[in-house]
C-alpha cells in the first residue's frame, strides 16, 4: 500500500484553503457558459483568473470578496445569473449551501472527494453536476502567483447546479503557465 505524503502533510486548516485557480482551470467552464449571462464570482479580486479570463472573453462579471468588505453570505449583487468560482475549501458545505438558496445555476471548483459527505449528500439532494478532468489542477499559492505549484496532492472538479448538459462531463486540462500578477503588482519591484 503507498501513502500519499502530500495529503498527509497538507495544510488541512483554513489558512491552509487559500489557493488560487490557474487560468487553464477556468477554460473548460467556457463552454457551458451563455455570453448574455451575467456571472457572479464571489470570492475573487481584480486578479483572479475567473474575473481577468472571463473578462477578457466578453463576459459580464460581477466580483466580490471579503476585501472589498463584501462577504459571500451576507452579500449578492443586484443582478447576476451564474456563480462561478473557486470557494474557501474548508467552508465548502456552508458555500454549497448558500449556492443552493439562490437558486440559480452554479460551478464551484472543489475537491472531488467533496462529493461524499451525508451533510453533502442532504445539500446536493441529488440536483450535484460535476465537471471532472483527466489531471489535477495545480494551484497558485499567496507566495507564488507567477506559477502554479506541481505536484497537488488532490483533484479537482467543478460542482455544478443548472448549468452542464449531463450529471457529469469530463474534459482535458491544456496545463500552462501565466501569472495572476506580475511582480510590480505584487510589489516585488
Amino acid at each position: 500500500m503507498t501513502i500519499n505524503i502530500g495529503y498527509l502533510t497538507a495544510n488541512k486548516t483554513s489558512a491552509g484553503d487559500e489557493v488560487y485557480t490557474p487560468f487553464y482551470a477556468v477554460e473548460p467552464l467556457m463552454e457551458f457558459l451563455p455570453k448574455d449571462k451575467k456571472i457572479w464570482c464571489p470570492f475573487d479580486e481584480e486578479w483572479s483568473a475567473f474575473y481577468q479570463y472571463l473578462t477578457e472573453q466578453g463576459f459580464d462579471v460581477e466580483r466580490s470578496s471579503l476585501k472589498d468588505g463584501k462577504d459571500y453570505f451576507h452579500f449578492e449583487p443586484d443582478k447576476w445569473d451564474i456563480l462561478v468560482s473557486n470557494p474557501p475549501f474548508s467552508k465548502k458545505d456552508e458555500v454549497l449551501k448558500r449556492a443552493f438558496t439562490f437558486q440559480k445555476p452554479f460551478a464551484l471548483l472543489l475537491p472531488v472527494n467533496s462529493i461524499q459527505g451525508k451533510a453533502r449528500y442532504m445539500i446536493f439532494n441529488n440536483e450535484i453536476q460535476m465537471l471532472c478532468f483527466d489531471s489535477r489542477v495545480d494551484y497558485h499559492t499567496r507566495q507564488n502567483m507567477l506559477f502554479t505549484t506541481k505536484g497537488n496532492h488532490f483533484g479537482s472538479a467543478y460542482f455544478c447546479r443548472n448549468l452542464l448538459p449531463t450529471k457529469l462531463e469530463l474534459r482535458q486540462l491544456v496545463k500552462y503557465d501565466r501569472p495572476l500578477m506580475n511582480s510590480s503588482e505584487r510589489g516585488d519591484e
